[in-house]
């Protein structure tokens, strides 16, 4: 489920609404009450090693870097639960409380960035979670490739936006990701028109999972991805089937508990 809106950094990336006819998919449960996709879906879960193969891991921690500027990330796979430290400061959210830590120069929102970077980066398994909607979209069409897609929303009161909606568009022939479009609704109770476009690219396997190498934000026309904008690309990556430890997520003894967004 999206546990987190979005990052303000990204609305500087959004234009006016894009026109998108949508269909309507209703995902039916089995008998066990296992959840079924859109087959097409399904198969971009399989094109990167399989929801069973995701669902049998328990933790994840990462290296994000944006230009000299580098940050660590841990994440408990199951509750979501995380820790990120950087130059400026250290947050995390231990599965009651989100905490901070951080010096005068910082301005980050513990509450707003838990599970930001992890949703965009740990895509598209994370589009498998519960209390989400599925619609077929018209291709996304990006230097002569025609990109098919769903439209990812959110039932009533699924994490912290869940007005906030995702556009994911994959290559026809491989079924691997290759964009992904989002809204912001940070802070506010209306849904936005306004989409920005992250293009996935070097993929690597890990624990026979595809995952992105790098994330590239791009310029947008008519709510359309343009040029590239900025890159975000992602370093020793660990994934498993073991836990972290409690005191992996706990805060720090110079952090404050924060109990509303602050930005």
């Amino acid at each position: 489920m999206r546990y987190i809106s979005l990052c303000l950094l990204c609305c500087l990336l959004f234009s006016c609404k894009q026109e998108t006819k949508t269909t309507d998919i209703e995902v039916p449960l089995k008998e066990n009450q296992e959840k079924v996709y859109p087959e097409d879906l399904k198969k971009v879960f399989d094109a990167h090693g399989g929801l069973d193969r995701w669902n049998n891991m328990h933790s994840m921690s990462y290296h994000i870097i944006k230009g000299d500027e580098l940050e660590k990330q841990w994440i408990d796979l199951k509750n979501r639960r995380e820790r990120t430290e950087s130059s400026t400061s250290k947050t995390g959210f231990d599965g009651t409380q989100y905490w901070i830590e951080a010096d005068s120069t910082s301005n980050k929102d513990p509450i707003f960035y838990t599970n930001l970077m992890f949703y965009f980066f740990a895509q598209p398994f994370v589009l498998a979670d519960e209390g989400i909607n599925y619609e077929k979209v018209e291709d996304l069409n990006f230097d002569g490739i025609d990109y098919p897609g769903f439209r990812i929303s959110y039932k009533d009161n699924i994490g912290v936006s869940p007005k906030d909606e995702y556009f994911i568009h994959y290559h026809p022939e491989t079924h691997q990701m290759e964009w992904l479009g989002y809204t912001v609704t940070y802070k506010s109770d209306k849904p936005s028109d306004r989409i920005g476009w992250i293009k996935y690219e070097d993929w690597s396997k890990t624990r026979l999972l595809l995952l992105p190498g790098s994330l590239k934000w791009y310029n947008t026309e008519n709510n359309l991805p343009t040029s590239e904008r900025n890159v975000r690309r992602f370093e020793k990556l660990a994934v498993s089937e073991k836990e972290f430890p409690e005191t992996q997520f706990i805060a720090t003894s110079n952090a404050r508990i924060v109990e509303k967004m602050e930005f």
